[in-house]
C-alpha cells in the first residue's frame, strides 16, 4: 500500500492510499468511503481485489482520516458537499489518465455511495465502466425538506463547523433500534463483536458529525433522489446495489429495493442487486464478507470489458 496527497478543493490536502497488485492490472477500483471513518479500514478488502489483478485506490474524504489537519474540524467539508464530491472526482481522473485502457469501477458505500451515486449524475461522462453502490437508502423528499432546514437552523445557531450531538441523534438515533441487546452504540454496523469494537477504539471512527456536513450529507441526497438528476445518468453503465437486510441506513432494504427500482424507471437497463439477509450496514466486514467479496469479484468478471 502506498500513500499519496493532493490539494482539496476545499481546504488543505487530502491523504490517499493506493494498493497495488503484483503482477499486470486488468482494472481499477476506487473506493469512496462512508462518514465518520477513512479508506485504510477497506485494507483487507482492497488486497483481496489486488490477488485479482486490481489496483485499488481511494482518499479520506475532508475530515476525515489523514485528511484531518492539525488545527482542523473532524468531519466538516469546507465548501460542501459537491466541493467534496469534486475532491473524489478528481482522483478518478488523475487515475483514470494514468491507467487509460484499463476498466475503472466505482465502488461507495455508506455516505460513499451518495457521493458516489453524485458523480454518476453530475459527471455522467466519467468514462467509468462499472458501479458498485454499498450500503445506500432512498429518503422521502418531504422527509429530507423537512430535515434540510433544520440542519441549516443548527449550522447558523451554533456554528457549521462544530460537532452537533443533537442532529447526530436526529440523524442516526435510531439505527440501533432492531439490535437485540446492543453492546454498544454502533452494534448496527456488522454482526461481528470485534469488528464493531475495532471501530468504538478508533480514534478516526464514530465521531460526531458537524452539522455543516449533515446539513451537506442531506442536499446532496436530496440533489441525486430528483428525477431530473437520475436522467443524466449513462442508460448502459452496470450498477451493481449490495447491501445487509438488516441495514437501517437502507430501511432494512426497502430503500435500496427503491434505489434500484428508481434507476430501472430513469432507463438504467443494466442493474443489479443483492440483499444479505440479516447483513447489517458494513457488509465488507460482516461474519459472511468473503460471501460479499466473491460476489463483487464475479460481477465485475461478468461486467467489465474483456481484454483483446
Amino acid at each position: 500500500m502506498e500513500h499519496f496527497y493532493y490539494p482539496s478543493q476545499g481546504r488543505g490536502q487530502l491523504h490517499g492510499c493506493r494498493w497495488l497488485p503484483d503482477g499486470e492490472v486488468r482494472g481499477i477500483v476506487q473506493i469512496v468511503h462512508g462518514i465518520a471513518e477513512y479508506v485504510e479500514r477497506y485494507d483487507e478488502f482492497a488486497r483481496y481485489l489486488n490477488g485479482l489483478g486490481y489496483l485499488v485506490v481511494a482518499e479520506d474524504h475532508m475530515g476525515h482520516g489523514g485528511s484531518v489537519g492539525e488545527s482542523e474540524t473532524k468531519g466538516y467539508f469546507h465548501g460542501g458537499w459537491f466541493t467534496a464530491v469534486a475532491d473524489t472526482y478528481r482522483l478518478l481522473e488523475t487515475t483514470h489518465q494514468a491507467y487509460p485502457e484499463v476498466p475503472y469501477v466505482l465502488f461507495g458505500h455508506s455516505m460513499g455511495s451518495f457521493m458516489t451515486r453524485t458523480i454518476l449524475e453530475k459527471y455522467p461522462d466519467s468514462g467509468i465502466s462499472a458501479c458498485v453502490i454499498c450500503g445506500t437508502g432512498w429518503q422521502p423528499q418531504a422527509l429530507l425538506a423537512g430535515a434540510i432546514p433544520v440542519c441549516k437552523w443548527v449550522c447558523k445557531h451554533d456554528g457549521e463547523d462544530q460537532p452537533s450531538p443533537k442532529l447526530e441523534k436526529i440523524v442516526f438515533g435510531t439505527y440501533n433500534a432492531r439490535v437485540e441487546s446492543p453492546k454498544t452504540p454502533f452494534d448496527w454496523l456488522n454482526r461481528d463483536e470485534a469488528a464493531v469494537q475495532a471501530y468504538v477504539n478508533d480514534p478516526m471512527c464514530g465521531f460526531v458529525s458537524t452539522a455543516g456536513l449533515l446539513r451537506d450529507m442531506l442536499t446532496g441526497i436530496s440533489y441525486i433522489e430528483k428525477k431530473e438528476n437520475l436522467a443524466k445518468m449513462k442508460k448502459h453503465l452496470p450498477i451493481f446495489f449490495i447491501a445487509g437486510g438488516d441495514d437501517p441506513v437502507g430501511s432494512y432494504g426497502k430503500g435500496v429495493l427503491k434505489t434500484e427500482a428508481e434507476f430501472r424507471k430513469a432507463g438504467m437497463v443494466n442493474v443489479t442487486c443483492k440483499l444479505y439477509p440479516g447483513g447489517r450496514h458494513e457488509i465488507l466486514n460482516e461474519i459472511n464478507r468473503q460471501e460479499v467479496y466473491e460476489d463483487v469479484a464475479k460481477w465485475l468478471v461478468r461486467v467489465l470489458p474483456k481484454k483483446e
